[in-house]
Formats: structure tokens, sequence, C-alpha cells
């Protein structure tokens, strides 16, 4: 089995089709529609010595598409010379995101490979076939089970585990106002051993008990602590908490 389009392999076509869809927006790149099946068109047609270049391709409506058919964008568009100049601009632009992440990820994958690990390189439109061929919806951890070759997916879960980046805290030592200046000098505070915002705790005494997994938000210095659960803040004692996590920059929720 041999031939250009055989070598090209099964995701060649939906991989053009998804960063056409992205270039243009998602929508008809002759009259604007959206939310209706969109198909790839030649903006200078083949009959025509037009290439199967991304930048000759192009979405269009099935209607404008069969409109325009076999002519030249210029005398398609004639009646509408801001649109023309749209469209000749945009096709000649790559995507600037698409293309840093493809810089990005190709240096990546090569110093990868250099030391020797085995790695599979992919694409976001290998994930969606991944997905759409197994029926699955779409949510971003989901997409992450869905990349490299995936021939079946069994999901155990419906909610998974929600990591946050929280940092630890700023470094900032003195408040600015509005302006610029210096509004409140830096006020150290009294630290409470053994606890810090940010660590994870079970509330095992008072009217709170039985609250597990939650993050502590304010540490005071009497005892008191302030704690999220949902939009509510809620006040327990340090007498009343049990530590599971300490404090590692991150928020782990469901």
């Amino acid at each position: 089995m041999s031939g250009v389009e055989y070598q090209k392999g099964e995701l060649f076509g939906y991989d053009v089709r998804e960063y056409l869809l992205e270039k243009w927006g998602r929508s008809c790149a002759y009259c604007g529609v959206t939310d209706t099946p969109l198909e790839v068109e030649h903006i200078v047609p083949r009959s025509k010595g037009g290439s199967n270049r991304v930048s000759n391709l192009a979405i269009a409506c099935h209607q404008c598409n069969q409109n325009k058919g076999a002519m030249d964008i210029r005398e398609f568009l004639e009646n509408k010379p801001s649109v023309l100049a749209r469209i000749l601009k945009v096709a000649k632009t790559p995507l600037k995101d698409a293309a840093a992440v493809n810089s990005t990820r190709s240096k990546i994958f090569e110093t990868l490979k250099a030391k020797g690990l085995p790695v599979i390189a992919g694409s976001g439109a290998g994930t969606k076939y991944n997905r759409c061929r197994l029926n699955l919806p779409k949510e971003h951890w989901i997409d992450a089970a869905c990349v490299g070759e995936v021939e079946n997916l069994t999901i155990f879960t419906s909610q998974p585990l929600v990591v946050t980046a929280m940092g630890h805290g700023c470094r900032q030592m003195v408040q600015m106002d509005k302006y610029g200046f210096p509004r409140i000098g830096y006020k150290a505070k009294k630290p409470v051993p053994g606890w810090k915002t940010g660590d994870i705790i079970n509330v095992v005494k008072g009217k709170n008990a039985g609250l597990k997994g939650v993050r502590i938000k304010t540490v005071r210095s009497k005892g008191n602590f302030d704690i999220r659960k949902g939009d509510k803040i809620l006040s327990v004692s340090r007498n009343h908490i049990q530590s599971v996590h300490r404090r590692d920059g991150y928020n782990y929720s469901f």
C-alpha cells in the first residue's frame, strides 16, 4: 500500500479541518454563519491551479461552497471588497498560538527523545478523534485520557479530583494605594505553630464536626481558623481539627 493520501495517515484531514475551524473562528469565511455544518473549501479552485496548502483552504457553509463553485474568489466577492480583503489576509496568516505551541511541543519532544525516553507524539485533533470515536463527552479530564493511541477507554468516575495551583502567598512587604504610594507598613503576623493557610484538614469536634478535606483559608494567632465550605466561610478552633495534608501550593477538591 502506498500513495500520498495513505502516507499522510488516517488523521491528516482531521487535523487540517480542526486547524481551519480554529483559524476561521468556526464560522463560514464568506457569510459568517455559525452553528451549521461547515466544509473545507479551496480559496483558489483546484481547476485554476489552486493547491491543497492550508493557506489556500477556508471553511464555508454548504450554500456558499456551492455558490462559489469553481469561481475565482475575486469574482465571487466582487461586490464585497471588505470580505475579500479579510479572507485574503487571514488565509496567509498562520495561527500564532498554534505556531507557538507547535514549536514548543516539538522542542520538548526532541529533548525527551534524545534522552532515550519512550515518547509518542499526538495532536489535539487526534485527541478529539479518539473522544468522538468512543462517544465520550467533552471534558478536559476526559481529553487527557484520550491522548495518544487509545483503543478502548473505561471511565470509573463522573467527578475527577480538581487540582488548583494556589501558590505560597504574597511576598509584598508594603501595601500601596491607587496612586502607587505606600499605604500601610508591613505588619508581621504571629505564626501559629503547626498550622498554615492552605493546610487540608478534617473537623472532628464542635458544631462543624464531620467536615472532611476542607482547606484552611485564614490562620489566626488566637487559635480560630477560617475554612471554606462551598460559598460559605466557617470558623473552627484549632483544637477541633485534624491535619490531613500540609500546604504544598495546591488546592484539592471535587
